[in-house]
């Protein structure tokens, strides 16, 4: 749990001007005759073989209305001792996690409560987790909230199951390590409160790295949980603005994942599949799951606007959700989440609208979507037809619209649907100006993770261009 050097911090910001740009490197296609890379001393062979598959990987879901009672006979059913059951303070007191206490209880499962999960949560209240899970120890996990809540309890498991490890020996490269995880966890039952991350059905566990004022994570497939139990009952008491934002994130779920570079231009194959990433790029498998998750929430997310005790959209809206994870937790995201990251980590004040926090907070679906209408202007030239398609499912004519135009259709349709979901009018309303462009580009170059499945790489000037004309979008 060591405290990141200050040389890390310093040569971090300067990662990706100075990494090597030879096609080995690089995040999109590659010839399968290289040149030698002669950066640093290392000489890479003249011959590598393309990516050439992908794998499919989720977790096992349960939906239907009123199935949370069920965790009780699941825990019974593993034999399972000593639960930790993990959620948030609004949480706490709601609905959701007395059905899963009860449940508990009916069944006499011996238990305890950490919940002290952060909305949006940080490295240090990660840790705060990691230590509570090492003190008390745990035979099951069963997280009760968001998405922060699902990847706390994510981090936590890692972490107990790895008790000498380094904080940073997991957080994804640059940033940190990188390091595989080569054993199975303890099982993890995730029960989703807001239709938005898919953590349920994903790898991935997000946090505010607070000393680099930016957002990472750790992602490797072994962090999935093992049950998703998906129950419209439990996003019911969510306020309107908490069901926007995570419908927003839904939606760019979606859409950057199937706008993504295709898995077979991602880079080389990997020596090993344990080695191949859980962001894969676009599949034909996780474009079904995409497309389908885009045109519901197209549908429901309006709804919601209008009416936030729309039971019917809100059943469809925690379903595509669900479905987006298994899309984009094999595909990936791209520009939209990898700007948003700074976006959120380096918000000194602004706290939006009916989010119970006690620090600033700009909720992830909001910073993702910001972004968005300049985003798709930028990457529309390459795989238009993918762009007009998704343009055509917000509504939009597009038979006679030239490809060289994708971008800026799809562009356009993006900043109207957020224009009628009532979101902040840009960055500028988080208290962002000119000023801030260069280290939100900064914050955005090492997330490698996401920012390199970019169907159009983008260096500095072009996220610094992409942060300016997303001052104000309207």
């Amino acid at each position: 749990m060591n405290r990141v050097p200050k040389s890390r911090v310093f040569s971090l910001m300067n990662l990706t001007q100075a990494a090597c740009t030879c096609p080995a490197h690089m995040g999109g296609a590659i010839t399968r005759h290289l040149p030698s890379c002669n950066s640093g001393k290392k000489k890479f062979a003249s011959t590598i073989q393309n990516e050439y598959a992908f794998e499919m990987a989720s977790s096992n879901i349960r939906y239907g209305e009123g199935v949370t009672r069920e965790v009780g006979m699941d825990a019974g059913n593993m034999n399972a001792k000593n639960v930790i059951v993990f959620t948030d303070p609004n949480i706490s007191k709601l609905h959701p996690m007395k059905a899963v206490t009860d449940s508990l209880r009916d069944n006499n499962i011996n238990f305890s409560v950490y919940d002290k999960v952060r909305v949006e949560p940080s490295d240090s209240s990660f840790k705060d987790a990691i230590e509570f899970t090492r003190k008390n120890g745990a035979d099951l996990f069963i997280a009760v909230g968001g998405g922060s809540t699902i990847d706390t309890a994510k981090a936590a498991n890692l972490y107990y199951n790895y008790p000498n490890a380094d904080f940073l020996d997991f957080v994804n490269a640059p940033i940190g390590r990188g390091m595989s995880i080569g054993k199975t966890l303890t099982p993890l039952i995730a029960i989703p409160t807001t239709a938005g991350t898919g953590s349920e059905t994903t790898g991935t566990a997000i946090f505010d790295f607070k000393e680099l004022k930016l957002k990472t994570g750790i992602s490797n497939r072994a962090l999935k949980p093992m049950l998703g139990i998906v129950d419209p009952l439990n996003i019911r008491s969510a306020p309107k603005q908490v069901q926007i934002s995570s419908g927003l994130d839904v939606l760019f779920h979606s859409i950057e994942s199937y706008t993504a570079i295709p898995y077979n231009m991602r880079g080389p194959a990997p020596s090993n599949p344990l080695e191949r990433p859980a962001y894969q790029g676009a599949n034909p498998i996780s474009d079904v799951w995409s497309l389908k998750a885009l045109k519901m929430t197209v549908n429901a997310l309006p709804a919601i606007f209008k009416d936030p005790t729309d039971k019917v959209a809100q059943s469809q809206m925690i379903l595509a959700a669900t479905y987006a994870g298994i899309g984009f937790g094999n595909a990936g995201v791209h520009l939209c989440h990898g700007m948003s990251y700074p976006i959120s980590g380096l918000n000194s004040s602004y706290i939006h609208p009916q989010y119970n926090a006690d620090h600033p907070i700009v909720p992830h679906g909001i910073s993702v979507a910001i972004t968005a209408p300049s985003v798709f202007s930028f990457t529309g030239t390459m795989f238009p037809e993918r762009h007009l398609e998704v343009a055509r499912i917000f509504g939009a004519e597009v038979s006679n619209v030239r490809l060289a135009d994708a971008g800026l259709v799809l562009s356009d349709q993006i900043r109207k649907f957020l224009m009628n979901l009532g979101i902040p009018n840009g960055i500028s309303a988080f208290g962002y100006s000119h000023s801030d462009i260069p280290a939100l580009v900064e914050g955005t170059l090492p997330q490698h993770r996401v920012i390199k499945l970019s169907p159009i790489q983008a260096g500095a000037d072009d996220l610094s261009m992409i942060f300016e004309n997303s001052l104000k979008i309207f």
